[in-house]
């Protein structure tokens, strides 16, 4: 019997488009690059020779194109995991569901998304401009949790390793959070041998989260200094973002092939930071088109 989906459980607006990103299921290619900012939408875009599709809504804008004749897809997700949740289930329903009846379609698109983002690096070999692979994602957001399945795709023993050493295991007030491996061969196609591949935090805000102290003391005044020090068999945390193990644990779940890369703009452990750093992650970006 085919899956069903109720007009309560996924959302289609009246000319034929997804709810929030109201994109049309015939607008999405298989190649996706996902971006928070929705004025860095354009800038890949720049590189297309040709447009189908130009539309946006709240945070998310959508551009379809083409780059040296591969069809590709550019979405903004606007900030943290919550909205990726919304990316990624919308995306998946447009690539995988029949709008018309509203089933699951007999045969199975798989998506290749590769998030271009920025990053804070947390070691040494992380200084400010460098490339940053996502190997593994620790997701300091929760949202995976909520799926079933999580236990199957996420690395049990590392999350151990990490709540130990964070002393956070029985502490009801800390982060659940979970370990999650990105796509291997989207890795090694697009990290090659010039990017930092390394184990990135998402974490659930940029402030607190991630060690930031402004007006309010820290629950842990000693969290980076312990994050900065972990280690496990061989992994060492080298950055703090927001958004990659949502993608990375959803994609899994969902049978795409998902990875993030980011350009450092700031080091914790130096105290360094590049603000203008717009024009600069330009590169990254022409290196992912030529690589996805």
């Amino acid at each position: 019997m085919k899956k069903y989906f109720a007009p309560s459980e996924l959302l289609i607006n009246d000319d034929g488009s997804v709810f929030h990103l109201h994109v049309k299921p015939e607008w999405l290619a298989d190649k996706v690059i996902l971006v928070g900012d929705p004025g860095r939408v354009p800038l890949v875009a720049s590189h297309f020779t040709e447009k189908e599709c130009d539309v946006a809504s709240r945070e998310f804008r959508t551009i379809t194109g083409t780059y040296n004749g591969k069809r590709i897809t550019v979405v903004s997700t606007g900030i943290g995991c919550d909205n990726i949740d919304i990316v990624m289930n919308e995306l998946d329903a447009l690539a995988n569901i029949d709008f018309k009846t509203r089933e699951e379609k007999p045969h199975l698109r798989r998506l290749e998304l590769v998030r271009v983002g920025t990053c804070g690096g947390l070691q040494p070999n992380t200084p400010v401009g460098t490339f940053v692979c996502a190997q593994k994602s620790i997701g300091f957001d929760g949202l995976l949790n909520f799926y079933a399945g999580r236990n199957a795709v996420c690395d049990l023993a590392f999350e151990r390793a990490f709540l130990n050493h964070m002393g956070w295991s029985g502490n009801m007030c800390a982060p659940a959070p979970y370990v999650i491996d990105a796509d291997a061969e989207l890795i090694d196609r697009i990290a090659q041998d010039d990017m930092v591949r390394g184990v990135t935090i998402a974490a659930s805000g940029f402030f607190g989260p991630q060690g930031r102290v402004l007006r309010i003391p820290l629950a842990d005044p000693r969290q980076n200094e312990k994050i900065e020090q972990f280690e496990y068999n061989g992994h060492r945390i080298t950055n703090f973002e927001m958004e990659s193990s949502a993608l990375a644990g959803l994609s899994k779940l969902m049978g795409h092939s998902a990875m993030t890369v980011c350009m450092v703009i700031a080091n914790r452990l130096i105290k360094e930071a590049n603000t203008g750093y717009k024009n600069t992650i330009d590169t990254l970006i022409k290196t992912v088109l030529d690589r996805i």
